[in-house]
């Protein structure tokens, strides 16, 4: 806790996926999702910096990133207003990310994101 995750690594990274392109293929299939640049501050956080670190420190060849999904409906029920999917369509979304992911080599160049 408030202390850097490498000593020799970038004060932040970010995805080199086509994130707008995954999202945008997603909604195509009427599935809610959205861009955030932030993977959080906890155990997300830690997992997308250290897999961005890799990449950037050994395999620079190979693209990453880091997908939130929502809870499951069986999740939420003492959880009041709390967002959640079913798991067919997470799996659905999912699978429909990493075709996007495969089939894009660029993003697109579309404004995408949440506003604060």
């Amino acid at each position: 806790m408030d202390e850097k995750i490498f000593d020799d690594g970038e004060n932040a990274y970010f995805s080199n996926l086509p994130i707008k392109a995954m999202v945008e293929e997603i909604r195509k299939a009427n599935i809610p999702a959205s861009i955030s640049n932030t993977a959080g501050t906890y155990v997300c956080n830690h997992i997308m910096y250290g897999l961005m670190y890799l990449i950037n420190k050994r395999y620079n060849h190979i693209r990453g990133g880091f997908i939130h999904v929502p809870f499951l409906p069986e999740q939420v029920l003492i959880r009041a207003n709390t967002p959640y999917m079913n798991l067919e369509m997470i799996s659905k979304a999912l699978t429909l990310a990493v075709k996007a992911a495969i089939n894009n080599k660029e993003d697109k160049k579309n404004a995408e994101g949440s506003i604060c």
